[in-house]
């Protein structure tokens, strides 16, 4: 029965180790942007701004790599 205490006590501290990605304390977005939601991928994060835009930046350098533009149908 201890045994099996011990198990569980394990198997909850490996399920809710802190997982989360390394994300840059500061990102410098383009002037006139504000931020709506972040995600992140392989070597890459994206910032989603309130003006319809995505910024894909290098997780490494910081650097933006690409820009792309949502389209709502209503512009």
């Amino acid at each position: 029965m201890i045994a099996g205490l011990l198990l569980i006590i394990t198997l909850i501290v490996i399920r809710f180790q802190d997982r989360s990605p390394v994300m840059p304390s500061e990102i410098t977005l383009p002037d006139g942007t504000a931020p709506l939601a972040v995600t992140n991928g392989p070597g890459w994060y994206a910032v989603v701004t309130t003006d319809n835009h995505i910024l894909i930046y290098d997780e490494i350098t910081g650097q933006l790599r690409q820009t792309v533009v949502i389209s709502t149908g209503t512009d």
